[in-house]
């Protein structure tokens, strides 16, 4: 597999498939419940954004072929999973924070053999307590991580993930549900007062958020995958800023993109 990172520059919104009372809410994964982007979103945004409609069809596919019939493209895209994500804390500031779950995830797919590291591994000082929200977390309860780059993609777009700290998987869930952006939408009538069922919050995925997905050829570039993978390649190169997901209007969505290593 190859990977796309992508670091949130203003909050990200992907429909939900249901909506709770008055709460719209985000795409979410259905063992886990944590948001993720679905790899039709990033998909359709990427094609969306060729120019080039023989390179459109050959990397994507044509939806309907001349014989009617639906074509598949040469370029597979997986789905955006969350691999740091920022908290604020009242001792650090502003905290990244993951869990073993989502790094044993990113390793498998990047194929990094680093020792995946344990609840409360950090690389703050351990000299004070570190406040999270409504957690304080002991100083005696840290541990010192001196391998935290190799899980952090040490690139220029996401050297300001400086502060990391990671919680237990189901500590994590909890906080990463707590740090999500809400937003309060109500609708005016004439008289300038609210309407009836008009209110409602609507999430979003933080701003400075680091996310991924895999990619990769499928069968039909039996033969161009090479050429097929270049073609990608400069695609996501050429195209750093996208926006992804809905509220474009609201400037929601945007985030900047580079190719993982591998």
């Amino acid at each position: 597999m190859n990977l796309v990172y992508f670091y949130l520059l203003s909050p990200l919104h992907t429909g939900g498939a249901t909506q709770e009372g008055n709460l719209l809410g985000i795409a979410r994964e259905s063992h886990t419940e944590l948001p993720y982007v679905p790899s039709s979103s990033i998909r359709g945004r990427l094609r969306a954004s060729v120019e080039d409609q023989t390179l459109q069809y050959s990397l994507f596919g044509n939806e309907i072929s001349a014989e009617g019939n639906l074509v598949q493209g040469t370029v597979w895209i997986g789905d955006g999973s969350l691999l740091w994500i920022p908290v604020p804390s009242l001792s650090h500031g502003v905290i990244w924070v993951s869990s073993p779950m989502l790094l044993r995830r990113w390793a498998r797919v990047n194929g990094v053999e680093s020792e995946i590291p344990t609840d409360y591994s950090t690389n703050l000082n351990g000299q004070k307590p570190v406040y999270l929200k409504d957690a304080i977390l002991k100083a005696s309860e840290l541990k010192g991580w001196d391998t935290w780059k190799n899980f952090v993609p040490q690139a220029d777009q996401a050297q300001g993930i400086e502060r990391v700290l990671v919680l237990p998987d189901k500590h994590c869930a909890t906080l990463i549900q707590m740090s999500l952006w809400r937003q309060v939408k109500v609708k005016l009538d004439e008289h300038k007062t609210v309407k009836d069922g008009s209110f409602r919050y609507e999430e979003a995925i933080p701003p400075d958020t680091l996310m991924y997905f895999p990619w990769g050829t499928t069968a039909q570039a039996n033969g161009t995958s090479a050429a097929a993978k270049v073609d990608f390649q400069e695609l996501v190169t050429q195209r750093p800023i996208l926006q992804i997901g809905g509220q474009e209007s609201l400037g929601r969505g945007f985030v900047q993109t580079w190719l993982g290593n591998n």
